[in-house]
């Protein structure tokens, strides 16, 4: 009977094993059940389950030409398109940006909310948008983690219909490009010690040439600094499924990327732009002296007013000519 009461202790040691992995899951911050009306109020864009996101607006001066409905990136918030925001109107343009769930002054900032989430707030938003300006085109502007979000959303979504999509840096790192040991250590870590927070200490990474633009977001006390194991690991999720959807997507589609991006790596992005080209209605504009903040940079100057001439003309040249280079990022 030995050799039995061994088994049952190691039986009985495993489930407590399994217990306590599932204790220690990655967490999500409810949402649902999605069964109201999204709508706009003041300053908050109110989803279908009653969140209350903030909303910031920057309006041209008279009649909009276009609509926005922009996309922060991880860890940022909805004033990340200030700059482009205030460009943008000058030219006609209305960008409504919202706080994301778990971001800025958003519901639960640090808890990751979902792909299914995520993907349902920029539904419901482009929905009230295109009934709140009737006969006005309405794109989505995704900003890396927010184009990552659009992607997923175009895909998985058939009640989503904008105008076409502008995609700046999207974030499509996804496993197959971060490595099975990567991948396999970032599982048992938000699995297992999900409040760990991470920093960008020491990782030697610029996302950007413009320094002043970056001691700014240091003081913010909305920009989240150290983030969630967990937070990583859904947001790698999120980018496996907006890699994947860049072979699902229908409408016509502009990707701004800097060639000196050191945050989202140039070979997922080949294999995306690759994708999204194959239709035909997908362009991609690559800069030289852009980083990964891209409309934040020294030189945000022309991918804003590039992306200001495509969201008022999709099959418009460039301005600067940047979509007339070689179909994948050096």
């Amino acid at each position: 009977m030995p050799g039995a009461a061994w088994r049952i202790r190691a039986v009985f040691a495993g489930v407590l094993a399994l217990l306590s992995l599932s204790a220690c899951a990655p967490r999500l911050q409810p949402s649902g059940p999605f069964t109201g009306s999204a709508s706009l109020a003041g300053d908050a864009f109110i989803a279908r389950d009653g969140a209350r996101l903030p909303l910031r607006v920057w309006r041209p001066d008279g009649p909009p030409r276009v609509v926005v409905a922009a996309l922060h990136g991880f860890n940022d918030y909805s004033k990340a398109f200030e700059d482009p925001a205030t460009a943008w109107a000058a030219r006609g343009i209305v960008t409504y940006a919202f706080d994301q769930r778990g971001f800025g002054a958003g519901p639960e900032p640090g808890i990751w909310a979902g792909t299914e989430a995520m993907t349902d707030d920029i539904t419901a938003l482009v929905d009230v948008l295109q009934r709140r300006h009737p006969g006005v085109p309405v794109f989505i502007a995704g900003d890396s983690m927010g184009g990552a979000v659009a992607l997923a959303a175009l895909a998985s979504r058939p009640d989503l219909k904008p105008a076409g999509a502008l995609l700046i840096a999207p974030a499509v790192w996804g496993r197959a490009h971060l490595g099975r040991i990567k991948s396999a250590a970032l599982w048992l870590t938000a699995h297992t010690v999900p409040w760990f927070r991470a920093t960008a200490e020491g990782l030697e990474i610029t996302p950007s040439d413009n320094t002043e633009m970056l001691r700014r977001l240091g003081r913010d006390p909305l920009v989240i600094k150290a983030t969630r194991i967990d937070a990583i690991w859904g947001l790698v999720n999120l980018m496996d499924s907006a890699l994947d959807a860049t072979t699902r997507i229908k409408v016509p589609v502009l990707l701004l990327y800097g060639t000196r991006d050191e945050v989202i790596p140039a070979a997922p992005t080949r294999i995306a732009i690759a994708r999204l080209t194959k239709g035909g209605a997908a362009r991609a504009a690559y800069y030289d002296s852009g980083y990964h903040m891209l409309l934040r940079d020294l030189g945000a100057a022309t991918p804003i007013a590039d992306a200001a001439a495509w969201l008022r003309d999709p099959k418009a040249v460039l301005p600067s000519g940047a979509d007339q280079r070689p179909a994948s990022p050096p």
